[in-house]
């Protein structure tokens, strides 16, 4: 596979509709296929037949995988999501089928349900809440000001590792309480483990057979072992302490449930805030760039009208989808969308097609910095793992923009944007922009 990539002229609203009213025939709908994500135009296609034609849609893959369901309506990827005892997480939330071992060695807060799940939720939870996220204010216009005075200095720049990569992990950093000059370290571990299909990315890719040698490693990258070693070593100076850092937390608190976090537990939940950090923030604000470049005139909204932009970030967690799906596993056999699942059987939400559902809604294909109501299904929709960082996105994407578009006067696709390669991440590699100062 190559890495691919969109033409340096942007897709503009009226040829992405021109794209969506050629019928995709329903034979032609492969979601296991990385090369079908590959042009961004084509997911949205297969969402869109899946939808209209078969929206709990059975999808064979190649082995070892056995196939799964793929739910693509708003409402019943909502029922799948907030109904954990019959669709569960803990046989793997990704499309990679795991035997008991290795679902052991992998787990993470991702793979667990009820009890212990809220429990290792809560060791963290209130260091993302609305007291201790709306107090970071002016630390995030701070580092805001630190990214763009570099960035925009240059005139023409990559958006992504200037901007977009860049100042997520800043704010990762400071909430781990690590130098600022591992923040290029951490980033490169974010690639390589998300972006494990991804020749770009990966050290081995998933399903190669050199793969099999990382089987029971997070994401199957050589990577996670680097990042273990990393946090264990954070940990080992924080243990005892009384930091406020998340690393701190994570060893020096036990969960709710009284069962204190295993070294295991704590690199797998490790792991996590490292990826989970600043991938989903980064894609974010590249595909709302970059969408806001497809579509001028909603930019010239913003410019004229800055108050629109918290309403705007909601619009922009819509329309990037930076997570195409998360799995689940069928507990018992059930109905679903006229479907019979059995029990065993794999469940996929794509949150992507959610987020462009005619139902919830009115013109799903337009990109409208107005849009009310936005029921998007980002972040989860009614579920127990609602992302635990939702309002830290949020904020920080908010921020970045009333900052970014006050000082832009004009600003320009300056080559090709590849995105990568998978099904799950929905993400932009390179976004080369020039920039004309306000």
């Amino acid at each position: 596979m190559t890495s691919p990539t969109v033409p340096a002229t942007p897709t503009t609203q009226a040829e992405l509709r021109a794209a969506l009213a050629e019928p995709l025939p329903l034979e032609e709908v492969d979601l296991a296929n990385l090369d079908n994500f590959a042009d961004g135009i084509k997911p949205w296609r297969m969402f869109h037949t899946l939808r209209h034609e078969d929206p709990v849609h059975w999808q064979p893959e190649e082995a070892p995988n056995s196939g799964f369901w793929a739910v693509t309506r708003h409402a019943d990827i909502a029922r799948v999501d907030r109904d954990a005892e019959t669709f569960t997480s803990s046989k793997f939330v990704n499309l990679e089928e795991l035997d008991d071992d290795q679902i052991k060695k992998r787990a993470s807060i991702l793979e667990l349900d009820g009890v212990r799940h809220r429990a290792m939720r809560s060791v963290i939870q209130r260091q993302f809440g609305a007291s201790v996220i709306n107090s970071y204010g002016d630390f995030l216009r701070g580092l805001t000001a630190q990214t763009l005075d570099a960035a925009l200095a240059k005139g023409t720049f990559d958006f992504v590792s200037d901007v977009s990569a860049d100042f997520p992990i800043n704010v990762l950093a400071r909430l781990l309480d690590v130098p600022p000059e591992d923040n290029q370290q951490l980033i490169d571990w974010g690639n390589r483990i998300i972006g494990n299909t991804d020749p770009d990315y990966a050290d081995v890719l998933l399903h190669s057979a050199e793969s099999d040698k990382y089987r029971d490693l997070p994401f199957r990258s050589p990577a996670s072992l680097e990042v273990f070693e990393y946090g264990r070593e954070l940990a080992r100076q924080r243990r005892g302490g009384n930091g406020t850092d998340l690393v701190s937390k994570l060893v020096n608190t036990v969960p709710r449930d009284g069962i204190p976090l295993t070294e295991q537990d704590f690199d797998n939940y490790f792991l996590l805030l490292v990826v989970a950090g600043n991938e989903t923030t980064r894609h974010t604000i590249s595909h709302s760039m970059l969408a806001l470049l497809q579509h001028p005139e909603q930019l010239a909204r913003l410019k004229d009208d800055p108050s629109l932009i918290p309403g705007a970030v909601e619009e922009f967690l819509r329309w990037a989808s930076p997570v195409y799906h998360f799995r689940r596993t069928a507990t018992r056999d059930v109905e679903l969308g006229g479907k019979q699942v059995k029990e065993g059987d794999k469940v996929v939400m794509w949150f992507a097609s959610g987020n462009r559902d005619e139902e919830v809604f009115g013109n799903p294909y337009d990109f409208d910095v107005t849009r009310t109501g936005n029921d998007h299904m980002t972040f989860g929709k009614g579920s127990p793992h609602l992302c635990l960082g939702n309002l830290l996105a949020r904020t920080e994407i908010r921020i970045m923009f009333e900052e970014l578009i006050p000082r832009i006067a004009d600003i320009r696709l300056a080559g090709d944007a590849p995105r990568v390669l998978s099904n799950f991440v929905n993400g932009i590699k390179k976004l080369p922009v020039e920039v004309t100062l306000a």
